[in-house]
């Protein structure tokens, strides 16, 4: 699926699928732009999540930014309030194409919010600073996967392609995008993290005056 929503306990499902599926509006918009991911989590749904044919976020090949404008414009966007660039996948392995599409729904839904879900890895995936990419109000909210509170640890959960420099690199690029995105989130996961953790990860959000969200584990 290029695009989808989300009901119940995490299930995914077509647009038009949900228009029957889900009576209260407005919700959330995904849309999947890619398979490939700079990091392999250990607890990513990518490869523990069993899904039907008709409800898989694998693509079978890349959606190009036409397809992707198709798949909006069909959309009912009299019952969405946000597009969120996320899917099985990280988004920001597109990302040209993904500051395009994000323009794209800002011009023609200008009070439509928009996030992004990422790993938060792009600058070392680009070799420069990619947070200003983000700027000039094409995105809302930037949701960052914190997932540990060390980099010995975030190596371990992440698998990080990047190796133990990833932390770090993704503790500054959210604090640079402060600069560029009004809202700011960084997350953990609980079931994965023990509260111990998980405290430990708020005191380096409220070091860095940002904002710490716990994640519900979804684990089928």
């Amino acid at each position: 699926m290029i695009v989808y929503t989300v009901v119940g306990q995490g299930q995914y499902v077509d647009l038009k699928d949900n228009l029957a599926l889900q009576k209260e509006s407005p919700w959330s918009m995904y849309v999947n732009l890619t398979n490939r991911c700079t990091c392999s989590c250990t607890f990513c749904l990518r490869s523990m999540k069993k899904m039907a044919e008709d409800e898989t976020l694998w693509l079978k090949k890349e959606p190009t930014v036409d397809e992707v404008k198709k798949e909006l414009d069909g959309a009912p966007w009299d019952r969405i309030n946000e597009v969120v660039f996320c899917g099985f996948g990280e988004p920001t392995e597109r990302l040209e194409d993904l500051k395009t599409l994000l323009s794209y729904v800002k011009e023609k839904h200008p009070t439509v919010k928009t996030r992004l879900n990422t790993n938060g890895l792009s600058d070392l995936d680009y070799g420069r600073p990619t947070a200003q990419d983000f700027g000039g109000g094409i995105l809302d909210t930037i949701s960052i996967s914190m997932n540990a509170s060390n980099k010995e640890r975030y190596l371990e959960l992440t698998r990080s392609k990047f190796g133990l420099p990833s932390f770090d690199a993704m503790l500054n690029f959210a604090v640079s995008c402060k600069q560029y995105v009004k809202n700011v989130v960084l997350t953990v996961v609980d079931k994965v993290e023990d509260s111990e953790e998980i405290k430990k990860c708020r005191a380096i959000c409220d070091d860095l005056g940002l904002t710490l969200r716990v994640r519900v584990y979804e684990d089928k």
